[in-house]
């Protein structure tokens, strides 16, 4: 986000600059104590859903948490089913780790969101889900993630349920945690770094519902994969109990903004309004605007071919900043086309 940090966060690594700098208590604990605790607390306040803290896992961010993972609980050759197109990072992952990508195409419906039609499948392993998604923005429906449930159980699929953008859902669009579906499933990974801006502080945690990945990860030596540090465990716990105020005020600029992309897009520029995210999911009808953008109008935008089957003709747009600066992204947009 290009906007101001959350006082609550900022006050809270002062004081743990200016205080104790050693080990932290929570060093021989996985789960960071008073992190998972914070966590449990917001999912019970913010979703209805009580998870036990017990079940929580830290790791640096949601890439390092997958791929850990993927690579405990699956091997090169298992396919994972994902909804495309797809968060980049994790079609890179998939690549890189040799994990099949098994395409849930998400396109256009009837109205001014996005359906999908599940393809078979056999022979996956995973069922990676990302939810709110990103880069449409689409927030999935109750009905929607029972029937996933359906086929992660018709299938024996491991879900990995990546939540990271759960508190940045519109009203009257709700997330529902999909561990409360089927618990023993799931895994859950969040963090606060994109509903906070905290993408530098390093901090995210996975909440393991499936007792076979709870042992393999416990079979693992103890640091293999690092720990959280303190000023991210002391970011992440002021910003799930003292942020919410900020929260709120920040959602409403980014309602605001949502709305005036849809009023400003230059003609013929195709967009259906995020349920969820500060990422606007733009349809230019050509590939390779992108660039076209970046040269002619100056706005950097995400190449949507990076984004994977279904992405060829579009760009994402990071609408997270203040309105002036908004105005100025549409105007040079509108001039180039």
């Amino acid at each position: 986000m290009d906007l101001p940090t959350a006082p609550a966060v900022v006050e809270a690594i002062k004081r743990r600059a200016e205080g104790d700098l050693g080990y932290p208590t929570w060093l021989d604990d996985s789960g960071c104590g008073a992190l998972a605790e914070a966590f449990a607390e917001r999912m019970a306040h913010r979703y209805s859903w009580s998870p036990d803290p017990g079940h929580v896992r830290t790791f640096s961010d949601i890439n390092q948490a997958l791929q850990v993972i993927l690579h405990l609980a699956t091997r090169p050759g298992d396919g994972v089913a994902l909804h495309t197109p797809a968060y980049h990072p994790f079609l890179g992952t998939l690549e890189v780790m040799g994990r099949p990508l098994r395409p849930i195409r998400l396109v256009p419906d009837d109205g001014d969101s996005w359906r999908y039609e599940l393809p078979d499948l056999s022979g996956c392993r995973v069922l990676l889900l990302v939810n709110p998604q990103n880069p449409t923005g689409r927030v999935f429906t109750r009905q929607e993630l029972e029937e996933l449930a359906e086929h992660a159980e018709r299938h024996d699929l491991l879900v990995i349920s990546d939540e990271i953008h759960a508190d940045l859902a519109y009203a009257p669009n709700q997330h529902i945690p999909f561990a409360t579906i089927l618990p023993e499933r799931t895994v859950t990974l969040t963090s606060a770094t994109k509903a906070f801006n905290l993408g530098g502080i390093r901090c995210s945690v996975a909440h393991v519902g499936s007792p076979a990945v709870r042992a393999a990860l416990a079979a693992e030596p103890p640091f293999v994969y690092g720990s959280a540090h303190v000023f991210g465990v002391e970011a992440t716990i002021a910003a799930w109990r003292d942020g919410d105020a900020w929260l709120e005020e920040t959602l409403a600029l980014l309602d605001r903004n949502r709305k005036t992309i849809a009023a400003r897009l230059p003609e013929g520029v195709a967009y259906r309004v995020p349920q969820a995210t500060y990422l606007a999911w733009l349809d230019y009808g050509r590939p390779g605007m992108a660039e076209v953008l970046e040269r002619e109008a100056r706005v950097l935008l995400n190449d949507g071919a990076a984004f994977g089957p279904g992405g060829e003709n579009h760009v994402r747009l990071n609408f997270a900043t203040t309105e002036p600066v908004l105005g100025e992204i549409l105007d040079r947009l509108r001039q180039a086309r």
